[in-house]
């Protein structure tokens, strides 16, 4: 081989090796970089679809993936009408027709009088933002009321008990929008919506209303024995989502006539009720934009055909206020609302809590301090368990009454478990003593104290509810302990490291 043809063919690898290495180097330096963010923004474009796609194919739920604002902030962005009862203050966004500020005075934050008062809703923009919406769906119709929609008020000044407000859209396409408000003295809110059809020709829309929460605040969803997240009734069967099993869940749908659904906290409630004869697809809906988690409940009701020159009225309602048990019960009567309290988390032995709490407020309407009433109920359990735990002490007696012989039984069988356990059980027989007896009054009772943790734990009557003394909130940890000498240095032992954490 001639030196001129060997140099040619290092040559010719030396360029293939670095074409090679120029060919990798742009792939890794500059496509993959670039597949890189055509994915994320792929996946960022699929979580937005996601969260707006409708539920049970029905109402979008807008997403604001911009940074966050001021709750004030956010809620002067929108032109708004004040809502104002003995229980509610705040005001409903005419861009949107959201219910979207809204605070419950009749329950402050903290026991300070100062306090601000509790809040439920919140305006889309700001962190954790709360809100209820509700209009209609067609297909192929331009210009349905959606969250950016400019309503108009027609009527009224402020919402209040006794005195409605009316909002009014036209599409400019032949359909005309009318929604009256309504409000009772405690948190039910009425919405009727008229759609008048002025075109030629028939229209079908189904109506929506949803719950939208955009972010769970960390104190939420991280008691194990209590129920917060998605909740719902659907023909008369209760379904529960906590928020960790909501989030992993994603969806959850359900066919249903009447019912309700909501998301729930403590002591909070937030839920679209429908007409009670009226058909509705059901939907819990979770997804995740941006590391917001999103959570919708909501349902869509049959399409109903609009015929040219006439008009359709549909009315639901929605809850938006506190678990009061009285106020739950006295909604599931007039209105027949499946189970509707069944929002409070009576748990497993609802059919022990239920009473048991019927007991504490009659007590409590009677003594006039929670805290005696806690004390006269433990009074009422312990004398309805008398005639067992009597029973119980008369065994342990005889007992330990026989506790001698049990002992020269032992060392006579020494060695022969079978015999002495036959020897134990005819002396038993012999003095009628059941061993079991001792026990099963304790076994029985375990239930019962448990039923009532869990009434002092889940109902609000006891929040904020004072007793004596230092002791101004029940529901409140007891901040006197040992390491304070029971309240006389002034700190928290709860913030200290290592004896609080």
């Amino acid at each position: 081989m001639t030196p001129n043809k060997t140099a040619d063919n290092r040559n010719m690898f030396l360029f293939i090796a670095l074409s090679m290495v120029m060919l990798f180097a742009y792939q890794f330096f500059v496509l993959n970089p670039q597949m890189e963010k055509e994915k994320a923004a792929r996946e960022k474009a699929a979580a937005v679809a996601k969260a707006n796609t409708p539920v049970a194919n029905g109402a979008p739920a807008p997403v604001t993936l911009a940074a966050p604002v001021a709750r004030d902030k956010a809620v002067a962005l929108t032109p708004r009408v004040l809502i104002e009862t003995p229980a509610l203050k705040g005001s409903l966004s005419l861009t949107g027709a959201r219910f979207d500020d809204l605070f419950l005075t009749r329950y402050k934050e903290t026991i300070d009088k100062n306090s601000p008062a509790v809040e439920l809703f919140r305006p889309e923009g700001a962190k954790h933002a709360f809100f209820a919406d509700s209009g209609w769906l067609g297909q192929n119709i331009n210009g349905l009321p959606n969250a950016s929609t400019q309503w108009s008020l027609i009527a009224g000044d402020k919402l209040s008990v006794g005195k409605n407000i009316v909002l009014a859209y036209d599409n400019g396409a032949g359909l005309r929008f009318e929604r009256t408000y309504a409000v009772d003295e405690n948190y039910m809110i009425t919405i009727t919506e008229k759609v008048a059809n002025v075109s030629g020709a028939p229209v079908t829309l189904a109506p929506y209303a949803t719950v939208n929460r955009q972010g769970v605040p960390d104190q939420l969803g991280t008691n194990m024995i209590l129920h917060e997240g998605g909740v719902g009734v659907f023909d008369n069967k209760l379904k529960e989502f906590k928020y960790k099993d909501w989030q992993k869940k994603k969806t959850f749908e359900a066919d249903s006539t009447g019912g309700w659904l909501g998301i729930t906290d403590k002591y909070w409630m937030a839920s679209v009720i429908p007409a009670q004869n009226e058909k509705v697809k059901a939907a819990f809906r979770a997804s995740e934009v941006e590391g917001v988690q999103v959570l919708q409940a909501g349902y869509v009701a049959n399409a109903i055909t609009i015929a040219p020159g006439t008009q359709i009225t549909e009315t639901h309602h929605l809850f938006a206020g506190a678990k009061v048990a009285t106020i739950l019960t006295g909604y599931q009567e007039t209105m027949n609302l499946p189970s509707f309290d069944k929002a409070i988390d009576w748990g497993n032995f609802w059919f022990l809590t239920r009473p048991m709490f019927w007991v504490l407020d009659q007590l409590f309407q009677l003594m006039g301090n929670f805290g005696l009433a806690i004390l006269g109920l433990t009074v009422v359990v312990k004398l309805i368990f008398y005639p067992l735990a009597h029973k119980s002490y008369e065994s342990m007696t005889k007992m330990k009454m026989l506790q001698p012989k049990v002992e020269e039984l032992k060392k006579k069988y020494e060695g022969d478990a079978q015999k002495m356990q036959i020897e134990m059980m005819n002396m038993y027989q012999k003095e009628k003593v059941n061993p079991m007896t001792g026990c099963l009054p304790m076994l029985l009772q375990i239930p019962v104290f448990y039923a009532l943790y869990k009434v002092l734990f889940v109902t609000i009557e006891m929040r904020h509810a004072p007793f004596f003394g230092y002791i101004q909130d029940l529901s409140a940890r007891d901040p006197s302990t040992i390491f304070n000498l029971f309240g006389l240095i002034p700190y928290d032992p709860a913030a200290v490291p290592l004896i609080g954490s």
